[in-house]
Order: structure tokens, then sequence, then C-alpha cells
């Protein structure tokens, strides 16, 4: 039988009603009034299908652009009501006849794959852009067997730093693969060994500079935050204050980065960068790129359309990458990484699910120390209550 759940969800209605508010100005738009809470009926499980109670989830970048519909007003794409969400952790409570791979009581992750193609890459990203997929920011959910992996409770992390990863790990274990396997084809490991790396902010951006550290080569982390800087320090990765360039508002800001970079790295500059297409950080990216250098971005953030000058990219042999997602089987992959290599940033405040509200407007307005993260369980399982 199907049963109702509380959900947070995105209307047209809403994203109108805040851009006549602000005037169309994004940037004052207040998130909390358009991701609200509402009732959702859970479908029926079927065959290959798993229900599962959500734990936690992260609060994730897709949401602020569903909101605010800067770049695709994606709820009135998805017809005029939207669930979003596409990274938790969950307790398995039911599954379908078919289902062999999971069991009641089973803590597990998702993946964001919505639709993958022939070679397991997604057309779409759930709980996005793929028709009629419902998100995982409500207090259950039904979802197919093939979007689970079973939660690593053993990888020395806490529940919350578990809850941070399920996107932005497989999102960071495909942006690294792609860039050191495309430097690669230029530069052979024999001619040279240790890369200088470079990631603008982020909770990607960290965990892309943590697999460059882990195997070895210099990792740079560019943030405004002190404290992602300072948290990531432990781990010998060398911090660089945005704010000091004043987020690359102006050539003579790139150009004082540049001066930066080239004394940090002895005029070598950075090998591969991970930018994000985050506005003005593009141009600063490949401001610093080396010779022979890979850009690798994924999604677009702030921007659909970039602009550079390829004739000074193709002089020197730059590689410009845009990724996009894993596939099911890379998702798992990284995920056995973590506590090993990824130890993500989380916020400082773990919210509650009534106050999820907040949590999403606090990302829109940048100010958050770290991953946020939603506990929607109040009673949580014995597997899990000694991570918490």
């Amino acid at each position: 039988m199907p049963s109702t759940v509380r959900a947070y969800s995105i209307t047209t209605e809403s994203v109108a009603a805040e851009r006549e508010r602000t005037g169309g100005k994004t940037t004052d738009v207040d998130v909390s009034k358009v991701i609200t809470m509402d009732d959702l009926e859970l479908p029926d499980v079927g065959p290959t299908d798993v229900r599962m109670r959500i734990l936690a989830f992260s609060v994730e970048h897709n949401l602020d652009h569903a909101a605010t519909a800067d770049t695709i007003n994606i709820a009135e794409a998805r017809g005029g009501r939207m669930y979003p969400g596409n990274s938790a952790v969950g307790e398995v409570v039911e599954v379908g006849d078919s289902v062999t791979k999971f069991k009641a009581g089973d803590v597990v992750i998702t993946h964001c794959n919505g639709e993958p193609d022939e070679f397991g890459f997604p057309l779409r990203i759930w709980a996005y852009d793929q028709p009629d997929s419902i998100g995982w920011y409500a207090e259950e959910a039904v979802v197919g067997e093939w979007q689970l992996i079973h939660a690593p409770l053993e990888c020395g992390l806490n529940l919350w730093e578990i809850a941070a990863l399920p996107l932005r790990a497989p999102t960071a274990y495909h942006m690294w693969r792609r860039a050191l396997g495309i430097y690669r084809v230029k530069v052979p490991r024999e001619n040279q060994a240790v890369l200088n790396v470079l990631s603008f902010g982020g909770g990607v951006g960290e965990l892309f500079l943590q697999l460059a550290k882990a195997e070895g080569h210099n990792a740079y982390f560019c943030a405004g935050s002190k404290e992602r800087r300072d948290a990531l320090e432990q781990f010998g990765i060398v911090g660089i204050d945005q704010k000091k360039f004043n987020r690359f508002a102006s050539r003579d800001d790139v150009n004082g980065f540049r001066k930066e970079v080239r004394e940090l790295t002895g005029g070598v500059n950075m090998h591969i960068v991970c930018d994000m297409l985050r506005g003005p950080v593009f141009p600063a990216g490949l401001a610093v790129a080396a010779r022979q250098g890979v850009n690798v971005s994924a999604g677009w953030q702030l921007s659909q359309v970039v602009e550079y000058n390829s004739t000074l990219m193709s002089a020197k042999q730059v590689t410009i990458d845009h990724t996009h997602y894993e596939t099911p089987e890379g998702c798992a992959a990284a995920t056995e990484l973590y506590g090993k290599v990824f130890r993500p940033t989380v916020h400082s405040e773990i919210y509650a699910f009534e106050d999820a509200g907040r949590a999403f407007h606090e990302m829109h307005e940048n100010t958050q120390t770290g991953i946020p993260i939603v506990r929607v369980a109040k009673d949580m399982p014995d597997s899990v209550k000694g991570l918490i």
C-alpha cells in the first residue's frame, strides 16, 4: 500500500514568487522560501525496488540551481513540482521479491546516476533532470536496487562524514581519474612523477585534492573559508586565501593570483586544476595552468557558458575537460576510499530535518564552514549509534 511521508519540494509557484520579490536578482533569493516541506506519496515497492528510511543527507549545490532557476527552471521542466535530493544515507526497511544485494536493516548510501548510457555514464541526474525521479530529502524513499551501495560503516568516518560523500566522492573520483589520465597521455610518469594540483573551494574540490595528495602530488586549495583551508592543511594540502584576490573580480586580482602561484610552485604553475566552472574562477584557473596542463570541471555552478583564449591554450597544450558524473561501478570504487583517502570537512552544525530550509539558504549564502548535513531520523539503528 502507498504511504505518505514528509519531503521537501520545489514548485514553479515558489520559484516565481521569490523571483518577483527579488526582482530577478538570484543572490537575494531566500532559498528556504522556495524549497519547503511537503507531503509525498511513495509508490509501492516493485520486484527490484528497495524502500528505505532516510537517516541523514547532505545538501548539494544542484539544489541551489533548482531553487534560483539561474540556469534553467528545472521545476518547470519537471512539470511544475519536483522533489530534490540525490545524496543520502538510509536504512533498508523493505525489499522487492527480486532484490538480492540488500535486506531489511542494511545501511546504504545512494548515488545520483539517473540513467546510464551504454558505457554506464549518466544521461541525466536523479532528482534533477531525470524524468519522474523523486529525491531523498524526505523521511523515506523507494529506489531501485541498482541505485544503492552498502554504506562502509567500518571505514573510520562518523555518520555525518559518510553522509557528506555519496554525491561528492564519485564526482571527485571521476574528475581525478580523467584529469590524471589525460595528463599522462601527454607527459608520462617517468618524465614527471610529481604534479602540482590546484582546486578552488567546495567539497568536491577538497576530495579531489585528497586523491592527489594520497598519490604523492603537491596539492593546493584556494578557498575563502579559513576553516576549510585549516582543515585540509592537516593532510599537507597548502591553502591559498581566495579573498586575498577579491575572488578574481578584476584582471589585476587574477595577475596577483598568478604571481603567488608561480612563487609557490617555483615558476612551474599547476599541472592539473579542478575549477568547477565557477564564474571568475575559470579564467583564474587557466591563468595558472602549466604547459601540458589539464583543467577539469564538473557541472556549471554560476554559468553554463565560458570563454577562453583557444590560441593560447592550444600553444600551451592545455586540455579543458568537462565531466558530468560517475558510472555505478565508479561510484562503488569511490566508496572504497571512504576514510582511507576521503575525509570530508563537515559544517559545525548538524541540522534537524525541520531546519533543512535554513541549511539550504545558508549554503546559498556561502556561510557554512564545511559540507552541510541534515539529520532526518530521530531514532537511529544500532549499527550507526556508535558513529554519531
